[in-house]
């Protein structure tokens, strides 16, 4: 058995004149063998940049196309294929790009082996433990106060506890900001726990300490990135002196990124995004850096349902860790590139039995929205 064609797929639902938010383009990889079976992946990243990694002329034996790394390896070995990959790339870095693409391609991978041997990814991780995740739901905030509200609300029904929100400049504006969570506060309640995300916007430890003593009252689950995820002082400084959880990590890349990340910036959880940070493999080195240093695991997901599928198998496997990020994207490639996408009821996702992954993909959609640009 072994990889005779290697897909890398660029989709975009916007022109390229208009900027794309979370959810809006998005890299996938297919992994054909010769017994007509493929592997699907996903990179949550710079689509273009991803593809070319795939598709660039080699020049030498550090800095090689990666899809010629990967044709003719037998797909089962996927620890001797992902050392290759590392040493036949060597040149791109060992970080950022470099692995958001191998996270594709290990995601791939261990879909095709379920495939090939028939059960789930969580069975070749050691076995499914559970059989439901609890689930909170991640949306990205409107200057439209009244239209906030209803989404809240709407989220309080359809049964999540926990709602996560921010993105398009939350974070940027102190006034605007304090209304946004005021607003969805009042619109759900105290029985509901929020959590905002900051992408870095609180700038260090004594601004973003203001900034939470304005909002304190509003009883936040916890804040996410408030800071750059480099400043690892001044996570711990918030980490040790605020009363909620601050979290962050879905920027790291490496195991030994997110080691140094837990270890000095003392965060409550970890949030590893598993088509960003290596894969499954990585997925289960930082769960064990997360029991050595005493905080949660809480994977990061706003990209796809392939990005889903992919967590919910890596949540199954584990021992410790049981919530999931449930995006609430209205674009076509989270709401419709998965035919099966993984349903969300009462806040809560089923663990069903599947093979590999368990997508199937919506090839029109494909068709609809791929860019192909050769170099």
């Amino acid at each position: 058995m072994k990889i005779v064609k290697v897909e890398p797929i660029w989709l975009r639902v916007k022109p390229f004149n208009e900027p794309c938010e979370w959810g809006e383009d998005a890299f996938i990889l297919k992994i054909h063998t010769d017994n007509n079976l493929y592997g699907i992946g996903e990179s949550d990243s710079a689509a273009a940049v991803l593809k070319m990694m795939f598709e660039q002329p080699s020049t030498h034996g550090s800095c090689r196309n990666l899809s010629e790394i990967l044709l003719g390896q037998d797909p089962r070995n996927i620890k001797k294929i992902m050392d290759d990959l590392l040493e036949g790339s060597a040149y791109y870095g060992y970080s950022g790009a470099l692995i958001c693409a191998l996270s594709a391609i290990n995601i791939a991978l261990y879909d095709l082996l379920g495939k090939i041997y028939g059960v789930s990814v969580a069975v070749l991780l050691g076995g499914k433990r559970k059989d439901y995740l609890n689930a909170y739901a991640t949306f990205i905030p409107s200057q439209d106060l009244k239209a906030n509200a209803v989404k809240a609300k709407h989220l309080k029904s359809e049964g999540f506890k926990l709602l996560k929100f921010g993105g398009a400049g939350f974070g940027s504006n102190a006034l605007s900001d304090k209304e946004i969570i005021q607003g969805i506060r009042e619109a759900v309640g105290d029985e509901v726990k929020l959590s905002i995300d900051l992408v870095g916007l609180w700038k260090n430890f004594s601004y973003a300490r203001e900034r939470f003593l304005d909002i304190k009252e509003y009883n936040l689950e916890w804040i996410e990135e408030p800071v750059g995820m480099n400043n690892v002082c001044d996570y711990a400084r918030l980490s040790e002196h605020l009363p909620c959880k601050i979290t962050g990590g879905e920027g790291f890349y490496t195991q030994n990124e997110f080691e140094n990340f837990i270890k000095k910036s003392k965060v409550s959880i970890v949030q590893p995004d598993i088509t960003r940070c290596g894969g499954f493999d990585t997925m289960v080195e930082v769960e064990k850096l997360s029991l050595k240093y005493g905080c949660d695991l809480v994977p990061h997901g706003f990209s796809t349902g392939i990005l889903l599928a992919a967590t919910v198998q890596f949540l199954a496997s584990s021992k410790h860790c049981d919530l999931i990020e449930c995006s609430q994207s209205t674009s076509a490639l989270y709401t419709h590139l998965v035919k099966n996408l993984i349903p969300c009821k009462d806040g809560i996702i089923a663990i069903e039995d599947v093979v590999g992954i368990g997508v199937e993909l919506n090839e029109e959609l494909i068709k609809q929205y791929r860019i192909d640009i050769k170099i």
